[in-house]
């Protein structure tokens, strides 16, 4: 059986180092995932519960995932730039691993702040997935995504009404999974979020 690794890393970004955190699957790589957290602004940060559970979930489908800090968070240089600057993070974190691993194909994956950037990524990539979990469509101007994305949020949403992510996706004719009883963090439901994604990628 081959050993996931684990390593921290300081990413070139475009304002200095990124602090990221990189799980390796080893000889059963199939694809790349990159995983955005939520506003540092009110104390997201890559070991967010969602994150690592999203993390731990695509490493097990055997993704190389990467879990960067945005600027200003951890040992990131920077300061908050409301999700333009971050945009930029990240695809500095994906050119990385594009150039470390090879074009494998391409997750992108954010939780609430980070499902808003990642839709902002995934206008200037090709990703072959994208998971958006908890979306913060009614505090950021989220992008329209592809058909195929997956759409994550729990039915109680205190933060994030579901009835903002549906009004966000119904012009798109995208579809949601609720997560019954689940609210933003989904305490308690944390498993039925990894469950969700496996399925997706069986």
């Amino acid at each position: 059986m081959p050993t996931h690794t684990t390593e921290q890393l300081l990413i070139d970004g475009p304002v200095g180092p990124l602090e990221t955190d990189l799980h390796d699957p080893g000889t059963t790589r199939r694809g790349i995932a990159l995983i955005a957290h939520p506003n540092p602004m009110q104390g997201g940060t890559k070991d967010n519960k969602v994150v690592t559970t999203l993390a731990k979930t695509l490493l097990n489908l055997g993704h190389v995932v990467l879990r960067p800090n945005f600027r200003g968070v951890g040992a990131s240089a920077g300061t908050f730039d409301q999700g333009m600057g971050e945009t930029d993070d990240l695809l500095s974190v994906v050119q990385y691993a594009i150039h470390r691993f090879g074009p494998l194909p391409l997750t992108l994956a954010g939780f609430s702040f980070g499902a808003f950037v990642q839709t902002r990524v995934a206008t200037q990539l090709n990703p072959e997935r994208i998971i958006l979990v908890g979306p913060a469509v009614n505090r950021f101007p989220a992008q329209t995504v592809p058909a195929h994305t997956l759409v994550i949020h729990g039915e109680n949403d205190d933060v994030v009404p579901l009835s903002a992510v549906l009004d966000w996706a119904r012009p798109q004719q995208l579809s949601i999974i609720v997560i019954p009883g689940g609210e933003h963090f989904f305490h308690g439901r944390l498993h039925l979020l990894a469950q969700v994604v496996q399925q997706r990628f069986v």
